[in-house]
């Protein structure tokens, strides 16, 4: 079962090393695109009155168990992720952010945006039950463990494309505030989607004379894919394929900033705050499946036989091996068409100007989703200090934040002129072991700068 349940080390292999994209970047005192991303009232900001972004990209990774040293260690990070005590959380999440538009009009901000995204998570896995399907053995010298779990213990993976359409408008100004206000429709194309849940798990694993045996069980599972997910969804080729599928889904952000003004009409202070991501995206036709099982095996039954799912690759062969045990797992309802929601988040945040060329910005962000709910795709929470000094066209960024799934990290960032590039984390996963890295970077350019 190592090709289907581990996900996580494939993603690992990637060598693309937490969770908000550009978080440093994209609340400086420059504004362009990207700060509409955080919130679309920024476009009422634009510093210039027009702004291309050419390609940009970002990726993160985040885990609760292996630091960036075990990676490159001389042992299996299947066997130190499943080591010890505790859930397995991990995530994954890339974004591309393609050719994009803004502009300013007296009061007014639009922008044109096209973004793809590719998530993948590991959910409160329990470390005895991912050791025995991953492993193949248990986490202790025992031959006998139980395994009970509340959460739903999910593994996940969605790609999906993005056309943002946004507007903005300065609604209130005085010689010392202004208050503006923005709203972002997206138009979604769901790519490729698969989730594998097992809720209320409360389980015996057995290490008998032919193997790993699950008993005495009960368990309700849920086996949703779509797309390339189907047959497989532990190579990085099965996300790249397949990131824009058809229109089908509709999402909305929305969000407000205010700033006290200096004389120059430059601010001392700016506080924003938005709701991104309120929405969902539906999954449809003849070869999406979504099946919701109960699992019961019986006290006293011999169980089933774990070796059965050692050559699965896809869900679709997971699919396979519980059909031969009808005894075991009884279909609840199935369906070829359903959706998955967003994962909306709450941001604020507070950029302040203490002297001269030297800021400080403060950003926050809480996910208002529910992630033990099979139909949501995963964020985290997440907090970041972010210091900085500007000189012109030069911009350096010392991002220091938390996120729920690794912890504390802390980066760089910098940019010159319309490149940037940067890490939240690369400080961190170097000098102390960090269980977080990332990278972005990109270009933009304005023209007309506004008076």
């Amino acid at each position: 079962m190592k090709k289907i349940t581990f996900l996580a080390v494939a993603l690992l292999s990637l060598n693309a090393y937490s969770q908000e994209h550009f978080s440093a970047i994209s609340t400086t005192q420059r504004v362009g695109i990207l700060n509409g991303n955080v919130n679309p009232s920024e476009f009422a900001n634009l510093n210039s009155k027009y702004e291309i972004q050419l390609m940009t990209f970002s990726v993160n990774v985040s885990n609760n168990k292996l630091g960036f040293k075990d990676l490159s260690g001389d042992e299996d990070v299947e066997t130190l992720l499943f080591d010890g005590k505790g859930n397995v959380d991990f995530s994954f999440d890339a974004a591309i952010f393609g050719p994009s538009f803004g502009m300013r009009y007296n009061k007014w901000g639009f922008g044109v945006s096209s973004k793809a995204f590719i998530k993948a998570s590991v959910i409160n896995l329990n470390t005895n039950l991912g050791n025995a399907l991953i492993n193949e053995n248990l986490n202790s010298a025992e031959t006998f463990t139980s395994v009970l779990s509340k959460d739903n213990q999910r593994i996940s993976a969605t790609t999906w494309g993005e056309i943002g359409i946004s507007v903005a408008r300065n609604v209130f100004e005085t010689e010392k505030h202004r208050i503006n206000a923005g709203v972002t429709l997206k138009l979604l194309f769901p790519g490729s989607y698969a989730n594998v849940g097992l809720n209320n798990f409360d389980g015996d694993i057995v290490d008998g004379v032919d193997g790993l045996r699950l008993t005495n069980t009960q368990s309700s599972l849920n086996i949703a894919y779509s797309g390339n997910f189907s047959s497989s969804f532990g190579e990085s080729d099965d996300y790249v394929k397949s990131v824009f599928g058809g229109l089908n889904g509709f999402a909305t952000d929305f969000g407000v900033d205010y700033q006290l003004l200096n004389e120059d009409k430059t601010y001392r202070l700016k506080v924003g705050a938005s709701v991104r991501n309120i929405g969902s995206m539906t999954f449809a036709g003849a070869d999406n499946v979504s099946n919701n099982y109960s699992l019961n095996i019986p006290n006293g039954d011999p169980g089933l036989n774990l070796d059965e799912f050692e050559n699965v690759e896809g869900l679709e062969d997971i699919e396979a091996v519980l059909l031969q045990h009808p005894e075991y797992f009884t279909s609840k309802n199935s369906t070829d068409e359903f959706k998955v929601k967003l994962p909306t988040v709450f941001n604020i945040y507070a950029d302040y100007n203490i002297v001269k060329r030297v800021a400080v910005t403060a950003f926050l962000q809480q996910k208002m989703g529910d992630e033990n709910n099979d139909d949501q795709i995963s964020t985290q929470n997440m907090f970041t200090v972010t210091p900085r000094v500007t000189f012109g066209a030069f911009e350096a960024m010392l991002p220091i934040g938390n996120n729920e799934i690794a912890g504390g990290t802390l980066g760089f960032g910098l940019r010159i002129g319309g490149f940037f590039l940067g890490s939240n984390s690369i400080i961190s996963a170097v000098a102390s072991d960090s269980k977080q890295a990332d990278v972005y970077f990109g270009f933009r350019f304005g023209f007309r700068q506004n008076e």
